[in-house]
């Protein structure tokens, strides 16, 4: 269960700094709704589909899944460590409209949930409380990152994608390890 916490709120974390970037164009009742449901949705089922793939596949698989979940964190957690010291290009394609700008964030932020599901579907996590999990933890982080937003602005944000992935990279490790 330990594990499960700490991927969802190291996934959790890029909707927080979305999420604070969203908010300081300020927010409302309506804001905190749709991203709340946005992301919650595909924070919840793509790691779902991700748990059933891993699930077939660690029938296969056997004793190895440990190891493939592990560097499937890893490789996440690194992608996303050099996505955002890249550059933000991919933001500048979102297109304009706000509902549908939303839902492709959304379903741009849950990309890499999928591959997480695999990995946690690997070490044989019910798929109901991973869901429940992620999404719920995914929602929480939205919400606070509206209102963190609302209120201090975007540096925290920036922040947020590179803890996020510094942290799958560190669970990724302990697995490997067998601390978690």
């Amino acid at each position: 269960m330990l594990t499960l916490i700490l991927v969802a709120a190291a996934i959790g974390l890029d909707n927080l700094a979305v999420a604070i970037g969203i908010g300081v164009s300020g927010v409302n009742a309506r804001t905190r709704l749709d991203v709340g449901l946005v992301f919650g949705i595909f924070e919840a089922g793509m790691p779902a589909i991700g748990l059933v793939l891993g699930y077939r596949l660690s029938h296969t698989v056997g004793h190895q899944g440990r190891w493939i979940g592990a560097g499937l964190l890893i490789a996440v957690g690194l992608y996303g460590l050099v996505s955002e010291l890249r550059s933000d290009e991919a933001a500048q394609a979102v297109p304009t409209g706000r509902r549908g700008r939303l839902i492709l964030i959304g379903f741009a932020l849950s990309i890499d949930n999928l591959v997480i599901g695999f990995a946690l579907g690997s070490n044989h996590l019910g798929v109901a409380e991973c869901a429940t999990v992620i999404g719920a933890v995914s929602v929480a982080l939205s919400i606070l990152g509206l209102e963190l937003g609302d209120r201090i602005g975007t540096r925290i944000g920036e922040r947020g994608e590179l803890l996020g992935s510094a942290v799958l990279i560190a669970v990724g490790a302990a697995i490997a390890a067998g601390v978690l």
